[in-house]
């Protein structure tokens, strides 16, 4: 009888030794997974929607591989961004180029810097048909839209140089205006629009000249609708390609260096490439 008892008290013992190890081993694990939860480190990131978003989508799950969680801010605004990074709300947008970056710091007495002086990717001003679907049969006095503002006009004006359809003065460059036109064979009327309403004046016009993005947003395709776009090696490309502004005091922290060396990465410009088909060019 006694033997049977010290018997059933060594089952229980070594129960309860089992049960001690499994407990502990599950609190092992559940704490781990907590640490490494917690060991991630958060990006916060403002951008514009098209097409910074879909892309830093892409990039998001890397970052996600080398311990970084990317917390996104959508902006409709051009101003809020570099506002918000500059009061620490953000640690890095993606938006603008450097130009407008330089600009905004004059304006505004901040210290935002491009990240690594690296540029991305440049969405490029393309020629599109309206009344007419081919240079050659542009008529005399046709009517052709352009952007309205400084930076995309002259883009646009140079465009229509290199389609042979006007002469600029020598040395112009991308600030360009109409006053710079040297030579107009066929008297083409320029109209000038906003910039984001030049897409909706296709009906209206014989031809065109509008920023990929609201082509995309039109639903049209670069490569196959476009009679003439600006190149990866044009002017424009390297002037106005996208950056990554930073506060000046944070250019250097490994974050940082981690989200540019992710936008750098091949798996991004095949992303690029695959997906917008020439609306979006990647230069890096």
């Amino acid at each position: 009888m006694k033997r049977r008892v010290k018997h059933w008290i060594w089952l229980g013992i070594l129960g309860s030794l089992l049960l001690g190890t499994a407990a502990c081993s599950s609190s092992k694990t559940i704490e781990k997974e907590t640490v490494t939860a917690e060991e991630k480190q958060v990006i916060r990131v403002g951008l514009g929607v098209t097409p910074h978003l879909e892309i830093l989508e892409n990039v998001k799950e890397r970052l996600s591989e080398e311990g970084y969680e990317l917390e996104i801010k959508v902006f409709e605004d051009f101003v809020l961004p570099n506002k918000a990074l500059a009061e620490g709300d953000l640690d890095v947008n993606l938006y603008q180029h450097e130009p407008y970056l330089i600009n905004f710091n004059a304006e505004h007495a901040t210290d935002l810097v491009v990240a690594g002086e690296t540029k991305f990717y440049f969405l490029p001003l393309g020629i599109y048909p309206g009344k007419v679907d081919s240079l050659d049969k542009l008529p005399e006095g046709a009517e052709v839209a352009i952007p309205n503002d400084l930076t995309n006009g002259g883009r646009a004006l140079l465009l229509l140089q290199e389609a042979g359809l006007i002469t600029l003065k020598e040395g112009v460059d991308i600030t360009a205006t109409v006053n710079d036109i040297l030579d107009n064979p066929k008297q083409l009327k320029i109209v000038e629009l906003e910039a984001s309403q030049v897409v909706r004046s296709l009906a209206d016009v014989d031809l065109a000249v509008i920023n990929a993005n609201f082509v995309l947003d039109a639903g049209l395709n670069v490569q196959e609708d476009a009679l003439l776009t600006e190149t990866a090696d044009s002017k424009a490309a390297e002037k106005y390609a996208s950056i990554v502004a930073v506060e000046a005091s944070k250019q250097d922290d490994a974050a940082i260096q981690a989200f540019i060396t992710a936008l750098r990465s091949d798996e991004t410009r095949n992303f690029i490439n695959d997906t917008y088909q020439g609306a979006v060019i990647p230069v890096f």
